[in-house]
């Protein structure tokens, strides 16, 4: 156990049940492989090449980054970029996330021509305090997704330490998520940290009332999500296409809305879980659906639209956003309560004429007196088209990850960390 008492520090603290955090390890010197979600979307420059569209998600990194070179450490960054399949492809090389670390930084910033290999391997055992080494695109590997123990040895040979920090992609099970953490002293980022502290605390002891917001596609994708939040809010408030089989369970009609018939299902059975609005019952809360709704002829900002009073749909239209009651219902929810969640925008808000509800509960959640959460890409985009994204206590990075942890799911990324790194540590 020498190798591990030498890199483990003395009385160390540990997160939640059993999860290390950077604060467990001594860096100093020492070459730390840094799993990040730098998964940034990307656009076309002037010249053809690509450029970053946003860098939310470089910059939620560099508190860990940051932190971690203060103390000494020598890291080795990994993340993917899209999906290449294995393969390399060009258009999707980190180049364009290293540039912009370095702008975000004083450190120096080295892209690697590869993931792993002889050459990335001298570069890592090259770095000096405080440097800092990109790995390319670990998706150009065809053994990350599949978790290939090969791939993770070679990752872990280019390391004393491992962290991980890349809560978007803690739900899968890869080479550079999982299998590495269980071949070096590993543990939490502040960002993967921070996460979990959040998510957990909403679920295991929120300040009431407790308002979860789910909007978005289909029943099916969320049904967990709305099934957990069912025995653990006050209340639950339904929006997006996916109140479509909600209504159409109750006897509606939806008209050309989205609405299949495997979610009228599920919808079916979540209502039958719910509290009576008249009625409530301890442990069950209360279930949501709009009153009335803005429908249109096509999804397109030249759309024809109206308010409908009710909620059956006539035919030829869709129901594509909640209505000004539904609002008016909701904002008043949304604004006494002690903890708030929302994943999912409210209708098809990427255009205007069925954005109103989206962002009326925005405001109402920015205006929330509690704690704010907001999970999920949609929800974190339409903050950011209302201009509200600093405006909310917390913004979660996660997309799968976050709902899969509110399910009650175990997060590969993250149980391999709990009492991480024992076995590799020995004799390293």
């Amino acid at each position: 156990m020498g190798a591990l008492a030498g890199i483990y520090r003395d009385g160390a603290r540990q997160m939640g049940a059993a999860m290390r955090s950077i604060d467990d390890l001594d860096v100093h010197g020492r070459r730390v492989l840094v799993r990040v979600d730098f998964n940034v979307p990307l656009t076309s420059g002037a010249d053809g090449r690509p450029e970053l569209a946003d860098d939310t998600r470089i910059v939620a990194a560099l508190q860990t980054i940051e932190e971690l070179r203060a103390r000494g450490a020598r890291l080795i960054l990994v993340s993917h970029l899209g999906r290449p399949g294995g393969e390399r492809v060009p258009e999707l090389s980190m180049a364009p996330v290293a540039a912009r670390l370095s702008e975000l930084t004083d450190a120096k910033v080295t892209l690697a021509p590869a993931v792993v290999g002889e050459e990335v391997k001298a570069l890592a055992e090259a770095l000096h305090d405080g440097d800092v080494l990109l790995l390319e695109n670990v998706r150009f590997e065809a053994g990350e997704t599949s978790n290939d123990p090969a791939l993770a040895r070679e990752l872990a040979d280019l390391a004393e330490v491992y962290v991980n920090d890349a809560f978007g992609v803690a739900h899968r099970a890869h080479a550079s998520t999982e299998g590495v953490a269980h071949l070096l002293p590993s543990a939490g980022g502040r960002l993967l940290e921070r996460e979990v502290r959040t998510l957990t605390g909403i679920l295991d002891h929120p300040a009431p009332p407790l308002v979860a917001i789910v909007g978005g596609g289909k029943v099916a994708d969320k049904i967990g999500v709305i099934g957990r939040f069912l025995q653990l809010a006050d209340v639950v408030m339904i929006g997006g296409a996916m109140c479509f089989p909600f209504l159409c369970a109750q006897g509606h009609k939806v008209g050309e809305s989205i609405c299949e018939d495997e979610d009228v299902a599920h919808a079916r059975a979540l209502l039958a879980k719910a509290s009576d609005t008249h009625s409530p019952q301890p442990g069950r809360a209360r279930l949501l659906v709009p009153s009335d709704l803005v429908i249109g002829d096509r999804l397109a900002d030249d759309a024809q639209h109206r308010v409908l009073a009710g909620v059956e749909v006539p035919a030829g239209w869709m129901g594509l956003d909640i209505g000004p009651k539904t609002v008016e219902r909701y904002q008043r929810e949304i604004r006494r309560a002690g903890t708030v969640f929302w994943n999912g925008p409210m209708g098809a808000s990427e255009y205007e004429p069925f954005a109103a509800g989206t962002r009326a509960v925005a405001e109402a959640v920015t205006d929330a007196p509690g704690l704010t959460v907001v999970g999920g890409g949609d929800s974190a985009a339409a903050l950011a088209h209302f201009n509200l994204e600093h405006e909310v206590d917390f913004l979660s990075t996660g997309g799968g990850a976050t709902l899969e942890l509110i399910e009650g799911a175990s997060l590969p990324g993250v149980a391999a960390l709990e009492g991480a790194g024992v076995a590799g540590a020995v004799g390293r």
